[in-house]
């Protein structure tokens, strides 16, 4: 009971509004029809309102009644959604699952798996962020995500247990107008000098430790997005996860360049599933976890370009 209000008394009046009437409502609910003009006519008194219009042969729902009967429906809706979670939990199923993921993870791998998870666990409240560099790895310390897919460098932490998904390549790559386009062999330390790198940077540690830094002028962006539209507008260089610059290179956006020296693992960087060690998952982080390394071999990188 809702204060005066019932369930049952919601469920009365939504089962007539779609069968029509309240003798095919008591049919379907398997009552007299006395028990379901009871019901609505107690409704009625204890919330000081019309629901029908009983002038007619067969009572009709009043403008207000249209509109509470679409109220009662959310209200059912919630109170099945309750019930499934309270079950849900009694089996071990987590209240909710919280992921956060790294700005450079590709995101395929992760959208079929989430699709199979709410087709497993429809009333599974799932939340999901899209964190600045080294925001996923703070969300699994704070406690505020179960699991992050993410890039671990230098080294995955001992307090993390990290699960290699794929290899993502990391390309360099320019505006075709920049004049790092035209240089025609591999640039060096002093021909990157001049120019500004594009750097993707932890917004709460922006002069924390940096990787695959090779220039000395930096703009840093916290947001992926950001840093691209700079990029094809010719601000700078930087290097992008292959998946996502492949076409641009073959159309002609973006031009791909060779770095000597480069510090960049030719394999890729490694995207890791993790969670905190003394924080195991829950059913479905698991099977979410386990569903991933199904879907992705840890061995292969992504598809790779010789453009790269």
């Amino acid at each position: 009971m809702i204060g005066s209000l019932t369930l049952d008394q919601l469920r009365v009046l939504v089962t007539i509004a779609d069968v029509g009437s309240f003798s095919a409502a008591g049919r379907e609910l398997r009552r007299a029809q006395s028990a379901i003009s009871n019901a609505i006519a107690n409704l009625e008194q204890t919330q000081g309102i019309e629901l029908f219009d009983r002038r007619s042969h067969r009572p009709q729902l009043t403008d207000v009644g249209r509109t509470l009967v679409e109220q009662a429906r959310l209200v059912l809706a919630s109170a099945t959604r309750f019930e499934a979670m309270a079950a849900g939990t009694r089996a071990g199923l987590e209240p909710q699952l919280t992921i956060a993921i790294d700005p450079l993870v590709p995101t395929a791998p992760l959208i079929d798996s989430l699709q199979a998870l709410s087709a497993r666990h429809p009333d599974l409240a799932v939340h999901f962020s899209t964190e600045g560099l080294g925001g996923s790895l703070r969300r699994l310390r704070s406690g505020s995500a179960s699991l992050a897919l993410c890039l671990l460098l230098p080294a995955v932490p001992e307090d993390i247990a990290a699960y290699p998904l794929l290899r993502t390549r990391m390309c360099a790559v320019v505006s075709p107008s920049h004049p790092l386009a035209s240089l025609g062999r591999p640039a060096t330390s002093s021909d990157l000098a001049p120019h500004i790198q594009l750097v993707l940077s932890d917004p709460v540690e922006p002069d924390g430790a940096n990787y695959g830094v090779a220039g000395t002028r930096l703009w840093r962006f916290v947001d992926l997005g950001r840093r691209f539209d700079f990029l094809l507008a010719g601000f700078g260089w930087c290097r992008m996860p292959e998946h996502l610059v492949t076409s641009l290179i073959a159309s002609g956006a973006l031009a791909a360049i060779e770095i000597e020296d480069d510090s960049t693992p030719p394999e890729g960087v490694t995207i890791y599933a993790a969670h905190r060690k003394e924080r195991a998952l829950g059913v479905a982080g698991s099977w979410l976890l386990d569903t991933l390394r199904r879907r992705v071999d840890s061995s292969l990188t992504m598809p790779t370009s010789s453009d790269c």
